[in-house]
């Protein structure tokens, strides 16, 4: 009977991340997503001055700025911030769908990932070809609403990360229960046993 807990609980503690591995990829996970969000505010930093100026040396100057941004800056960071924040997630006691503001986060995470790579690349690229070929800069949204978003997004995450609301998910309430009821079984026969030992002298 009680073989069975200890080896469920060994072999959850086997998926634990060590100290080490956990200190090492909260640093990563930390570094990526200061560096994303500081790359998101140099895209809108540089968007805004492509929208605002007249001179088309500017402005060229501008959007290849962001072009070099986002394809050899943005997308590494993004994806170190998703793989490190999962490593963190499933190697340590939060847990992916255990908690609602560590689950929001990642889908949030993978959303702005995914919104980089099919809407802020693009806009960007669409942008550069348009001013390479000595016309104006085709629409300011196109260089200025995908920055604003993900930069929204990072602030929201960084709060909740901080915050850490919401609670248990149903999954998380389920794992809490299943954990309670087996440190419930380990410890009964062990009281049990206790009580049925002969009391000694002058006790």
């Amino acid at each position: 009977m009680s073989s069975t807990p200890s080896k469920n609980t060994s072999s959850a503690s086997a998926k634990r991340l060590s100290r080490p591995e956990r200190r090492t990829a909260l640093v990563v996970h930390v570094v990526a997503s200061a560096s994303w969000v500081g790359l998101t505010l140099g895209l809108l930093a540089l968007g805004i001055t492509a929208a605002g100026t007249g001179a088309a040396v500017t402005v060229e100057a501008s959007v290849r700025a962001m072009k070099l941004f986002a394809d050899w800056l943005l997308l590494p960071a993004a994806f170190l911030t998703l793989v490190s924040g999962l490593v963190l997630s499933l190697g340590t006691q939060w847990g992916l769908a255990r908690h609602r503001w560590v689950y929001v986060k990642f889908w949030l995470t993978l959303a702005t990932t995914v919104a980089t790579v099919l809407a802020l690349r693009p806009g960007v690229n669409s942008a550069v070809a348009a001013v390479a070929a000595g016309g104006p800069l085709p629409d300011a949204g196109d260089v200025m609403m995908g920055p604003i978003v993900s930069l929204s997004a990072y602030v929201f995450m960084t709060v909740i990360s901080v915050l850490k609301p919401w609670g248990l998910t149903k999954r998380g309430r389920r794992l809490r229960e299943a954990g309670g009821r087996r440190s419930g079984t380990t410890t009964k026969p062990a009281e049990s046993a206790e009580r049925s030992r002969p009391a000694r002298l002058g006790t």
